[in-house]
């Protein structure tokens, strides 16, 4: 029986497998994890990010072991290691699931080429999103290059279904006597922790859960940062022990129910669309795989973003001054994760306000979040940055005050994440104002809260201010073109 690898990477599960499915039309399955230099640095960068790899790599290993076969680990250059296993497995066929950001497309291609060079088929997987980027794009007319749109692609999306492939019964995999190297350990990335509860079975409770009870009040969890009901799944799409399909089948068998209320049937439809918005990046990275170097928008390739800032150090530690910005941050660095209305308002903030170069806030965010996505993260940094796929006539800049008035009316989620205004009742915080030496407040414990690093309606103005200056001579010269 001929014999096929499987190289796993952020596709840490067995069921709803789309490249398991393309590697076992090749013949038994042989699974195989890699670490390189690049994983292992994108491992070291977050030790919560390298905790929930390190159990996610644990359950799959598990997993393949009630198969009766075992994961097989290598430390090594990529394609150095599969040419290695490939001549010891006698393999007639490699797979794996592409990547969606330019630096990991291109070492999908350079990885791809010495395979079939020497005489391997490379099959490369789109399993990651719920509906692949040729399918989105097939229904254009125009065709060819993608989306650079949300809506239009949503509609699109919305149309399509998720494919299904076969489930873990039906794979086989083979029994070799490759010898293989320790799982890797939390340790091994520097990080003390040990994450428990990564895997696909708690991704599935997760998600059934959300379905059950949280998901129903989704579109207002999204946005009261104090809410912490949204589904928590983007670390474990990112690691895939949960498909995107799976996600996108099962919330559509939820919306079935005939007894649900229109309002809970609103929220699980917001739910799809934030799934919809995560392929609509990945395809926008597939399609533009020079993005982390350039923005989508030609005309803003070349404004003038700050490299630096006296008070980039305070966004990055949650000193603003900013109760919402700050508490987000507070909250990323301590757990990894910040809700999604917050992550917007501290983006706008470090870009806007403090006019630095989005690449840098991705780059700090990088190092905390659980989560590992980048052409994700680079498709959202672009979007609030007002240089990607949001074609707004003018960039979205959010009031931190106005928004925490909307959002966090009395201050619940400030307090939660700040120590100095934990003790302060009601959101009276939020009224701080420019020049005061520090809050006016009785209690002792609030005394050191900073203020307002910058004045945000100022920074706001000089900010438009400089982007209708340099927009209008771009916009003249390409018309001219």
């Amino acid at each position: 029986m001929s014999t096929a690898i499987y190289r796993f990477a952020r596709d840490l599960r067995l069921d709803d497998h789309a490249g398991l499915s393309a590697a076992a039309a090749h013949g038994d399955i042989v699974p195989v994890l890699i670490v390189d230099r690049d994983l292992e640095a994108r491992l070291c960068s977050s030790p919560r990010r390298a905790a929930f790899f390190c159990c996610a790599v644990s359950a799959l290993d598990g997993a393949l072991r009630e198969r009766g076969s075992a994961l097989i680990v290598r430390h090594g250059a990529v394609a150095e290691v599969l040419q290695q296993l490939i001549r010891d497995a006698q393999a007639g066929a490699v797979a794996w699931s592409a990547s969606y950001d330019g630096a990991g497309m291109q070492s999908d291609t350079q990885v791809q080429d010495v395979m079939e060079e020497s005489g391997t088929r490379a099959i490369v997987v789109h399993d990651s999103p719920a509906i692949p980027p040729e399918e989105s794009t097939a229904a254009r007319s125009s065709g060819g290059d993608g989306y650079r749109a949300f809506a239009p692609y949503y509609e699109t999306w919305r149309e399509l279904a998720p494919g299904s492939y076969e489930a873990p019964l039906l794979l086989s995999f083979a029994r070799t006597q490759l010898q293989s190297e320790k799982l890797p350990q939390p340790k091994d990335f520097g990080s003390p922790e040990a994450e428990a509860g990564a895997g696909p079975a708690p991704a599935r409770e997760k998600l059934d859960a959300f379905l059950r009870g949280a998901g129903l009040q989704y579109a207002f969890a999204l946005n009261v940062p104090a809410d912490d009901r949204t589904s928590h799944l983007s670390a474990d799409l990112t690691f895939g022990t949960i498909a995107a399909r799976t996600i996108v089948r099962e919330t559509h068998a939820r919306l079935d129910d005939p007894f649900l209320l229109s309002e809970e049937r609103a929220s699980l439809r917001l739910f799809l669309r934030s799934i919809a918005m995560r392929d609509f990046f990945l395809q926008l990275g597939w399609y533009n795989p020079r993005s982390a170097d350039e923005t989508l928008q030609e005309k803003m390739r070349d404004f003038p973003f700050a490299d630096s800032h006296p008070q980039l150090d305070a966004w990055r530690e949650g000193r603003t001054g900013y109760p919402v910005i700050d508490a987000g941050i507070r909250q990323l660095r301590a757990t990894g994760w910040m809700h999604p209305r917050v992550r917007a308002i501290a983006a706008s903030f470090l870009c806007f306000d403090l006019g630095v170069d989005w690449r840098l806030g991705m780059a700090e965010w990088e190092r905390q979040l659980v989560e590992d996505d980048p052409a994700i993260a680079i498709g959202n940094w672009q979007w609030i940055a007002g240089v990607g796929a949001d074609l707004a006539a003018y960039p979205r800049i959010y009031n931190p005050r106005k928004q925490a008035r909307r959002f966090d009316p009395n201050g619940v989620y400030a307090r939660k994440w700040i120590a100095e205004l934990a003790h302060v009742p009601g959101g009276g915080f939020d009224s701080l104002r420019l020049g005061s030496p520090q809050i006016e407040l009785p209690l002792h414990a609030a005394q050191s809260y900073p203020r307002p690093v910058v004045d945000h309606e100022r920074a706001a103005r000089e900010f438009l201010k400089r982007y209708q200056e340099f927009v209008k001579p771009v916009a003249g010269h390409q018309a001219n073109r």
